[in-house]
């Protein structure tokens, strides 16, 4: 298709367009002449990523373009190249190692992966912006006197190995390469949203079920 078409099929302007391939956002089309060039459907699998990225993440160019150099790059195993793009999303506030409550915070996380087994990111420690995260978050209800139960955790965890189970479970059904990493990435901008909205929800149902209104 000319790009004309991928504006049609995708609502993206053909400036927009333009501007994704000069950034690197984009790849480039087959060239078919000097001024013209084709597009397939990779290409739009691409802007629709692009979209969710820029517009619903709302991560700059930059980041953007880092986020979508480790989904292309077929150098990786899969595990770590999938990683790599997750690592690039944003993760929240970075633990505060000032604060008395992070050195308490991360022997409680080091506590239930143990409970838990989770052996891959134990190991990766503090090189994981999301295990970085978990511990900010410990610290934050430590400091402002909330229960962290490990308990409570275990079980909250045991159920994000059933939505992980799920989730490369639908990655598992693209065809293998970039566009399964496209899904997972998509899958964290567009559906962690939506998995919040339905735990609230849940909440409410649960709520109605044993109290009545």
């Amino acid at each position: 298709m000319r790009l004309s078409e991928l504006s049609k099929q995708s609502g993206v302007t053909t400036a927009t367009i333009k501007y994704y391939l000069r950034e690197g956002l984009l790849p480039p089309g087959e060239r078919v002449s000097a001024t013209q060039a084709e597009y397939d459907e990779s290409h739009l699998r691409r802007l629709r990523l692009v979209r969710a990225l820029i517009q619903v993440g709302r991560l700059p160019v930059a980041t953007a373009r880092e986020v979508l150099a480790h989904v292309d790059d077929e150098s990786l195993g899969r595990t770590i190249r999938l990683g790599a793009a997750l690592w690039s999303l944003p993760h929240g506030p970075e633990p505060d190692e000032e604060a008395p409550e992070t050195a308490v915070a991360r022997h409680e996380v080091d506590r239930l992966l143990d409970r838990l087994g989770w052996a891959f990111v134990q190991d990766l420690g503090s090189l994981d912006p999301v295990h970085r995260a978990l511990v900010a978050s410990m610290a934050t209800l430590i400091r402002l006197g909330y229960p962290c139960d490990i308990e409570y955790l275990v079980g909250q965890a045991r159920l994000m190995e059933q939505v992980a189970v799920h989730d490369l479970d639908m990655m598992e059904s693209y065809p293998a390469g970039a566009e399964q990493v496209e899904m997972a990435v998509a899958s964290v901008v567009l559906y962690e949203p939506l998995l919040l909205a339905l735990r609230r929800l849940a909440q409410e149902e649960e709520s109605a079920r044993r109290y009545g209104l």
